[in-house]
């Protein structure tokens, strides 16, 4: 499976994306014919290899005529219907119109959203302009052009400060930006700049399947977009797009271990804390006895969990325990590929976990699916652990 991975270490722009694809891999020649059948007059992309702190980068500048429609920021204001009808005229390939539509119908919902009014009558502003519009169609044909079948992005870093825009000065991050991320993992940069603009969060929201850490991939090509403006305090104001294939696990292999000790805290909460780490995203969890300073009894609680999920796991054990502070480290780890398979027992099919080790593959019982057929039948928790591996046992022999 073709697999991309976006790298927003310093935001997204859809400037930034489309220097990440070109420099990737897309074809320029490709992108600039896309382009020319929107049928804008004296549109153009000006594209420049560049360094960036010591990356090799592509910058992409949109070159434009002017219009005599323009607003108080040399913009030309459209409708989302004007958008539409650009796009059903231009001779593009229509998955390419089809999700660009659904980029601009993203952004006018989310503007819409945050001013108080419909969609159908948002003028696009500055993402209406000609060179969001170049964004956004240059964009959506890349990834075409890489034929991706999975794009995960990373959690994305919003700053604060103030933009100017048509209604006036702004905090960062911008309104139609958080309602776009809504439900997105975001972490807090502290920064006075924009880092991540609406035509970017809508591109993002529309094209990612999911955000979160790097997927397990045999990575390919690595490229890199370099972003209009020079950040504030000097990190590489870059995006990273990274190309591969799939490998066959499909679950994170780079962790985050979080950990406290506890030593005035009722142990008996353990399986009500445990249940709500779990639905909080956690992978795992356990609690340890352990000797703390003083000679007095204690626990360590530890739990493993996605990057993404770290905020809402950490928010469950500051209400849910009487800890104050929290050890957290990145950790990789190593998961066998598995699958969820139905074994024949005497009490019905069951569902049980099909592993492939070195070794050969292997049946693991699930406990909670045989807990449940013990109670219901009467009978004992290990007769039905026994009735699955005599099914495994059974698979070696006719093989």
């Amino acid at each position: 499976m073709q697999t991309a991975y976006l790298d927003c270490f310093s935001g997204v722009s859809g400037d930034m994306l489309l220097g990440a694809l070109l420099d990737v891999g897309v074809s320029e020649s490709y992108l600039r014919d896309i382009l020319s059948k929107l049928s804008i007059p004296g549109v153009g992309l000006a594209v420049e290899r560049k360094v960036v702190q010591g990356f090799a980068a592509t910058k992409v500048t949109v070159a434009c005529g002017h219009s005599h429609h323009h607003g108080a920021h040399g913009h030309e204001h459209r409708h989302l219907a004007d958008i539409a009808g650009l796009l059903a005229a231009a001779a593009i390939p229509p998955q390419v119109r089809d999700t660009a539509l659904a980029v601009f119908t993203r952004l006018a919902e989310a503007e819409a959203a945050a001013h108080g009014t419909t969609a159908d009558s948002i003028h696009f502003h500055e993402v209406g302009a000609v060179d969001a519009i170049v964004d956004i169609v240059g964009t959506v044909a890349g990834f075409a052009f890489l034929d991706i079948d999975r794009l995960i992005c990373s959690p994305l870093p919003l700053a604060r400060g103030w933009v100017t825009c048509d209604h006036g000065e702004i905090p960062l991050p911008g309104p139609a930006v958080c309602q776009l991320l809504a439900g997105v993992p975001v972490q807090g940069e502290n920064l006075d700049q924009e880092l991540v603009t609406p035509t970017g969060a809508a591109l993002v929201r529309e094209l990612a399947c999911d955000f979160g850490p790097m997927p397990p991939m045999r990575l390919a090509r690595t490229g890199y977009g370099a972003g209009s403006l020079v950040r504030n305090d000097g990190r590489p104001n870059l995006l990273r797009l990274m190309l591969g294939q799939a490998e066959e696990v499909t679950e994170a292999q780079m962790v985050e271990v979080i950990e406290t000790h506890l030593d005035d805290w009722n142990p008996e909460f353990w399986p009500h804390v445990s249940e709500r780490l779990l639905a909080a995203g956690a992978l795992d969890v356990c609690l340890i006895p352990i000797q703390m300073k003083k000679g007095r009894p204690g626990f360590l609680v530890r739990v493993i969990v996605e990057p993404a999920v770290r905020l809402a796991v950490a928010a469950v054990l500051f209400s849910e325990t009487s800890t104050i502070g929290l050890r957290l480290r990145r950790e990789e780890r190593m998961t066998l590929p598995r699958k969820t398979v139905t074994v024949g027992t005497p009490w019905g099919e069951l569902a049980a976990k099909q592993i492939a080790t070195p070794a050969g593959e292997i049946i693991a019982p699930e406990y909670e699916v045989c807990r449940r057929v013990a109670e219901c039948h009467g009978v004992p928790l290990q007769a039905v652990y026994a009735a699955v591996s005599r099914h495994q046992l059974h698979q070696k022999t006719r093989s």
